[in-house]
């Protein structure tokens, strides 16, 4: 059972520097897909700005077009007139044309609505194109830091992963499953060590037939108040634990 524990706290030895390691990263990483997201979206702005853009051109375009028919509807109608029989007929193309001119008037006030809104959005695109760049270049900058971070620990965490991949494939897969629940649910530290007559986690005081009970090393004991597990000093000093 003594092996069985200093494998716990081995374990957790060498996630606790492998955690270190990460701390070293700070809120990089978070920023970094903080900046992300934020291109992101700034660049699917631009996207449905441009798509808009496309889709407004055509509209006026198609009203340009639609007002140039009316309108040479409306010089075949105007023919017509001196060719009228009977005053229904001339109401009849009065109306139309009329009509033509009522439709073309409001054709052209869409297309003057649609100038004034291109031109809008020309300008918030003029306003978004600039905070891209300096995004991207903070993005970059703050990928480079990262970047040169992990580089300088890649190889220290390589070799802590590999010691660390050796000591779970010694351990049940119950007790890695234990200790990975405990770990999780503790910020990061799943097995403490008795300190002081306490418990190295929560610091606790340990009643002294509890702690006679640990220091026999031949069963697993969690702590009564924050659930870690828990072994004893002489575990975690032969597992390579060099603290008091």
């Amino acid at each position: 059972m003594k092996n069985n524990l200093m494998l716990f706290y081995q374990v957790q030895l060498i996630d606790r520097h492998i955690d270190k390691l990460e701390e070293q990263r700070g809120d990089l990483p978070l920023t970094v897909e903080a900046l992300e997201a934020k291109l992101e979206n700034l660049k699917v702005a631009v996207d449905e700005k441009a798509a808009l853009k496309i889709e407004w051109i055509e509209k006026r375009e198609s009203n340009t077009e639609k007002i140039k028919e009316l309108l040479d509807n409306q010089k075949r109608a105007k023919a017509q007139l001196y060719k009228v029989r009977n005053n229904k007929e001339y109401d009849t193309i009065t109306k139309s044309i009329d009509a033509a001119d009522a439709e073309c008037t409001r054709l052209e006030k869409e297309i003057e609505g649609i100038i004034t809104d291109l031109r809008t959005l020309d300008e918030e695109v003029e306003g978004l194109n600039p905070l891209i760049t300096d995004l991207v270049g903070e993005l970059d900058h703050k990928k480079q830091e990262l970047s040169m971070i992990k580089e300088n620990n890649a190889l220290e965490e390589q070799k802590l992963l590999k010691q660390r991949e050796a000591l779970v494939a010694q351990m049940k897969k119950s007790d890695y499953s234990l200790y990975t629940r405990v770990r999780s649910a503790k910020k990061g530290l799943g097995v403490a060590r008795i300190r002081r007559n306490a418990c190295s986690g929560c610091q606790t005081i340990i009643p002294p037939q509890r702690q006679l009970e640990i220091r026999r090393n031949n069963r697993m004991f969690t702590c009564e108040y924050c659930g870690r597990i828990i072994v004893s000093a002489e575990v975690a000093k032969d597992a390579g634990d060099l603290e008091d």
